[in-house]
């Protein structure tokens, strides 16, 4: 059963912080896919949950995966230090957006927009990668149960917990 104990207040608040974000997860023959996320908030439903956002037409190969097993993977970065976590979660399912989540979404781009901007992107590409009409977005709920520290460097890959705090 997942631990609401995965994500801590200062995970939550950089999961949540417009970070690039890559949902994962894979089909019956262990062939992985990703999608890109478009947002993430915290679940107000699900003690320790998130809502991850996507564009249902680029999910499809993602949302098959969660429908055939319920396991994810979502990778965080903060383009401008590479700082980056990786949470799993067994429990993934699939929703329609409320209100909440389709308010996300321009914030979340606007944000994105600026990230990116240092180290080059060019705002065009960045909206245009980011585009996703509201009748399109789907979201992604799921309770992490693994955290594990992706920033480039010797402890890429350690599983986090209190004695390895968010890098």
């Amino acid at each position: 059963m997942p631990s609401p104990a995965i994500l801590t207040p200062e995970l939550v608040r950089f999961v949540t912080s417009h970070l690039s974000i890559h949902i994962a997860a894979s089909d019956g023959g262990g062939q992985a896919t990703l999608v890109r996320g478009l947002g993430c908030r915290a679940d107000p439903a699900v003690a320790g949950g998130l809502r991850l956002l996507a564009a249902r037409p680029q999910a499809e190969p993602v949302l098959r995966g969660i429908a055939a097993d319920g396991r994810v993977a979502v990778v965080f970065s903060e383009p401008e230090t590479h700082r980056t976590v990786q949470l799993k979660a067994r429990d993934a399912r699939v929703l329609a957006p409320d209100d909440d989540d389709t308010a996300l979404l321009a914030p979340y781009t606007d944000t994105l927009v600026t990230r990116l901007a240092c180290v080059g992107t060019p705002e065009p590409f960045v909206r245009a990668l980011l585009a996703c009409p509201p009748d399109e977005l789907i979201v992604v709920c799921a309770t992490p149960d693994e955290v594990f520290g992706q920033t480039p460097g010797p402890l890429a890959g350690e599983r986090l917990d209190a004695a390895h705090p968010l890098p």
